[in-house]
């Protein structure tokens, strides 16, 4: 039996843990990997929540600053017991959760500032749990973006942390843009603040911009025995440097990657989807689980600033109660310029779709939070056109329905790592539109699963983008064998978890 553990910012397997795909990520893989024998520990941060109602399990004492730290090993109760899987939460009170998903922060003025702190006590704190052999003896430590590369500096360089180099680290990228930029010198934020009796290799640790900065997400690059990208074309993508917008690529990291790859470190393998023990959504409650959502979101402190708007939205949807479109093209997503620059930017694409969708009696239902100018944004489309629904807020229930109740989802990705959306979408028959990038291109085929739109220029985009929106919409209209023919394959395609680990034991595992 291989004993792995799994270290990472997010965790659906237990609840209040999820922020974005990652989190299914760290929930569905070791769920596979323990069907096959293996045992795996999963350790995510407390965030000063989710150790609450835990089983204390060690104290981890550790030195930090030049002084001694101790934080506390709790095990955790997931929302579906397993064998041979544990999950923990690490608490630590400077392990605070930011405003985004109640994890991360969101530092505008100085970025990762609060993310840099608590992910380096968190590391420090993993450290010294594998140290102690708190999870037993390890065979593999699964790392997940920038948030947890922090422990192959201190395998690597820390002398208290010399025996973490007998096992193998493996590390997952699920958002390359996102690096973990930090300082190495004169800021409470910085690598030498909080490791002072580390000599710094400044060469092996700087970001290929800032050299007076340590790139986490080039340490995690440089660092791992494996280097896993969440699909095979996004693997392509990021070895060859941005063109933005026309093209997001390796973001300044695709020389670090190049190397990887020529040393035979890097390996895209799609992420999956879960086909089995899906959460049951039933037809014909789209509106009824809106109007629910808007009333929660209003009673909501946090969401006092935009209650008109709310009531704004549930006046639009009540008009459908009893007057059901004739077709609803949706997204969900968290609102950043990774989703939806091409609607930020270019607006009148957005409202030439609106204007072809309310030709054929259609609605278009968006629904997510995220970058404040992206909802303000939105918030004023929704009031200049009648058939653009905006649910500013989350709902698990309503993102059930939508899925369920959609005729065509949307997704315009600028660029997308591997994307779990698309998958939920055609699981459920429902046809795509998606950007010609990353896991969308390893996902959806144009004409046959769903559409797909792209260009060699950015305004080449935009015009493809309402091109392929009017023929998707024509092909519903007029051709109504050729559309069930689509919404068929779509329903057929499968991308499954057991494939892809497949995969990783081979590659990434060497098992």
């Amino acid at each position: 039996m291989n004993n792995f553990l799994f270290v990472a910012a997010e965790n659906d397997a237990i609840p209040n843990c999820k922020a974005g795909g990652m989190g299914d990520v760290v929930r569905d893989v070791p769920r596979e990997i323990s069907k096959r024998g293996d045992k795996v520990h999963v350790v995510v941060p407390s965030y000063s929540r989710l150790h609450k109602n835990g089983v204390f399990k060690a104290s981890l004492e550790f030195q930090l600053r030049g002084q001694s730290y101790e934080a506390e090993l709790y095990e955790v109760v997931p929302k579906k017991i397993l064998p041979n899987i544990t999950h923990y939460a690490i608490h630590h009170p400077e392990i605070t959760e930011g405003g985004i998903a109640h994890i991360y922060h969101d530092d505008p003025t100085e970025p990762f500032f609060n993310d840099f702190i608590k992910f380096m006590i968190f590391n420090t704190a993993v450290a010294q749990a594998i140290k102690i052999e708190a999870f037993g003896p390890l065979d593999i430590v699964h790392m997940h973006d920038w948030h947890s590369s922090a422990i192959l500096f201190l395998k690597t360089y820390h002398p208290n942390y010399t025996e973490l180099k007998k096992m193998r680290y493996v590390y997952s990228i699920h958002n390359l843009a996102i690096q973990g930029i930090r300082p190495f010198y004169d800021n409470y934020a910085s690598v030498h603040n909080w490791f002072p009796e580390i000599n710094l290799d400044h060469k092996a640790l700087m970001d290929p911009r800032y050299q007076d900065c340590i790139n986490l997400m080039a340490v995690g690059i440089r660092l791992a025995d494996a280097v896993h990208t969440v699909s095979p074309s996004y693997k392509e993508d990021v070895l060859l440097p941005s063109r933005k917008p026309e093209f997001i690529g390796g973001e300044s990291l695709e020389v670090d990657l190049q190397k990887a790859d020529n040393e035979g470190r890097l390996f895209g393998i799609l992420n999956a989807s879960n086909y089995g023990n899906i959460r049951k959504a039933e037809k014909g409650f789209l509106y009824r689980n809106t109007v629910k959502a808007l009333f929660r979101w209003l009673q909501d402190e946090s969401k006092k600033y935009k209650a008109d708007f709310l009531a704004h939205t549930g006046e639009k949807v009540m008009e459908y109660v009893g007057n059901r479109p004739k077709f609803i093209v949706s997204s969900v997503a968290r609102l950043t310029e990774q989703k939806f620059y091409f609607f930020k930017r270019s607006p009148e694409a957005l409202e030439l779709m609106l204007t072809r969708l309310e030709s054929i009696g259609g609605i278009f239902m968006l629904l997510g939070t995220g970058d404040p100018d992206y909802e303000e944004h939105f918030r004023k489309m929704s009031y200049k056109y009648k058939n653009f629904i905006f649910t500013n807020g989350q709902s698990e229930d309503l993102i059930d329905s939508i899925y369920l109740e959609t005729d065509l989802y949307f997704m315009p990705s600028l660029f997308e790592p591997c994307g779990i959306s698309q998958m939920l979408a055609m699981r459920n028959g429902n046809p795509c539109l998606v950007h010609h990038t990353g896991g969308l291109k390893d996902t959806v085929h144009h004409m046959k699963t769903g559409f797909v739109f792209d260009g060699d220029t950015y305004d080449e985009k935009i015009d493809n983008m309402v091109r392929s929106f009017d023929e998707a919409l024509t092909i519903w209209e007029h051709d109504q064998p050729k559309w069930k023919k689509i919404k068929a394959n779509a329903k057929k395609a499968r991308f499954t978890w057991e494939k892809s680990l497949d995969e990783y034991y081979r590659s990434l595992y060497l098992l």
